[in-house]
């Protein structure tokens, strides 16, 4: 779901620019030497699953990812996904430079909020709540970055109001999808590799005995 140069007026490129370095530096902060091969696999998924798309005028349709990785990383998803935004910039020409911060924000401010709105939920005894909860958070978040960057054309300007509207509505299906994929993620990471979702050993000493 990437914005290309040239899209986006001088204001919100700069308001998203300058929200994206502040979400960088507090993940930034939090980010534990331990968890960057965590943080490196995740940021290789968003990569890939978002490497195919469909063009779509100023934005793409594919698949993000970005529920999963604020569900297991919170804040440091905005370092994560930068990284990664930054490389498909770099080799595919995906997004651009310019519009880097407000990529980045759209689709990492959403993975945080899923993050402190779900975490509890993933967390739940059932492995059925763990999965309706995963499933809310990666289909809220697509929902969430689907809005912000409808929010962003339409801010640019009404001559990207009507690439707003089909931003809207284009990515109804990729949010069923990103739903699906996220609860099943979590449901599997569950019970093969807690962990990696930073759930504690006492939490997997309760839940599996």
């Amino acid at each position: 779901m990437h914005i290309v140069d040239g899209a986006l007026s001088g204001p919100v490129l700069i308001s998203g620019a300058v929200l994206a370095v502040l979400g960088v530096g507090i993940g930034l902060k939090k980010l534990d030497a331990e968890r960057l091969p965590q943080v490196g696999v995740l940021s290789a998924a968003f990569f890939v699953a978002s490497y195919i798309h469909l063009p779509l005028g100023f934005s793409s349709v594919h698949l993000i990812l970005n529920g999963l990785i604020g569900l297991a990383l919170g804040w440091v998803a905005f370092p994560a996904l930068l990284i990664a935004l930054l490389l498909q910039a770099v080799f595919f020409g995906f997004g651009g430079f310019s519009v880097l911060g407000v990529n980045t924000l759209n689709i990492a401010l959403p993975a945080v909020l899923v993050f402190y709105l779900c975490r509890r939920g993933i967390t739940a005894y059932s492995d059925r709540t763990a999965a309706i909860w995963g499933g809310i958070g990666g289909g809220g978040s697509v929902a969430l970055t689907t809005v912000m960057v409808a929010g962003s054309l339409a801010l640019s300007g009404q001559a990207f109001w009507a690439a707003a509207q089909i931003t809207l509505i284009a990515h109804i299906p990729v949010i069923l999808v990103e739903a699906f994929v996220t609860g099943s993620a979590v449901l599997l990471l569950r019970k093969v590799k807690p962990e990696f979702l930073q759930l504690s050993e006492t939490w997997q000493e309760q839940r599996y005995g």
